[in-house]
């Protein structure tokens, strides 16, 4: 059984900058990724200087090549699909039937989207059906836009999007569950309200045409905002007792450290507001902390006689 520094799950942006960050500080790191990223078919990436516009996967492809020029950096093709703790540190299972031992580890495994069974939903997600406007709302500021949405959700979507358009509609796909004063507000907007069911997304290739409810009307939309339900990508950080808060995200404190001793995680699964960016930035935040707790433990077993005081730099 192969053993690591640190063993990272998930091998998009977070998992990657946390890669380069503990290969630089002389790790041997093992990143394990299954190669399906929440954002798959997101043409585009926005609001990442150096990189803004370029495709999602080619920044990942590019940020994996540079990765794994550190000679302590290996990146396997495959998935996580348990993980226990061992003597030492933890013991994690691929889908290959291989094991691998680490000292400590990553999560930067993301979340799975709970899409709904909207027919064309699932074909526009991250196209033309939106999360966030931060990411895609330039490329579509004034156009007349939707937002699928109910309750407290669709009163602060409406305020929030309307700072990229004011041609906006809201679909509450079914009885709204905004407060009259929520409706009131929202109606001086000038947005309309739409309580019918959705019946499907019309788009081509993606790229919304129309939306259409189920009493037959249609609204040419260019895109439409939505939140859907999302759940933890990887269960693993669940079944090793890591805390989960009522946001669906796993809990860290300061340094990313989970709930589980020796167990840390970024990215997509601990952070509300998702972007490459703010990934990048998480990943890099935890490989450094990860990589200062190794150092602290190690400096204090060689103290204590039970370890010696070693460098790396042979990687």
């Amino acid at each position: 059984m192969d053993k690591y520094d640190v063993v990272i799950i998930g091998g998009s942006y977070a998992g990657l900058s946390a890669a380069m960050a503990l290969g630089r500080s002389l790790r041997k790191v093992l990143i394990i990724d299954s190669g399906k990223p929440c954002n798959w078919q997101t043409p585009h990436s926005h609001n990442f200087i150096t990189h803004d516009g370029a495709e999602p996967a080619a920044i990942a492809s590019r940020a994996r090549d540079q990765v794994l020029r550190y000679p302590g950096v290996t990146f396997l093709r495959a998935k996580a699909t348990a993980g226990v703790v061992d003597e030492g540190g933890f013991r994690i299972q691929a889908d290959t039937g291989a094991y691998f031992a680490a000292r400590r580890l990553l999560f930067a495994s993301g979340v799975r989207d709970i899409l709904p069974e909207i027919d064309g939903f699932s074909d526009c997600w991250g196209i033309s059906v939106l999360h966030c406007p931060y990411c895609h709302g330039y490329e579509v500021r004034d156009e007349p836009t939707g937002i699928l949405a109910n309750g407290d959700s669709a009163f602060e979507m409406v305020k929030l999007i309307g700072h990229w358009t004011r041609d906006l509609t809201l679909f509450t796909n079914g009885a709204s569950t905004l407060s009259s004063e929520q409706r009131r507000a929202i109606e001086s907007q000038g947005v309309g309200i739409h309580e019918t069911a959705v019946d499907r997304i019309e788009h081509d290739g993606g790229y919304l045409t129309n939306l259409r409810l189920n009493d037959g009307s249609a609204f040419a939309l260019k895109a439409v905002y939505a939140r859907p339900a999302f759940e933890q990508h990887c269960l693993i950080p669940q079944q090793l007792g890591c805390e989960v808060g009522d946001n669906h995200l796993l809990q860290i404190d300061a340094m990313h450290r989970t709930t589980v001793a020796g167990v840390y995680a970024a990215g997509d699964c601990v952070n509300m507001m998702r972007s490459v960016a703010l990934a990048v930035s998480s990943g890099g935040f935890a490989g450094a902390s990860i990589n200062k707790d190794l150092i602290e433990e190690e400096f204090h077993a060689h103290l204590q006689g039970t370890q010696p005081l070693e460098s790396n730099s042979g990687l």
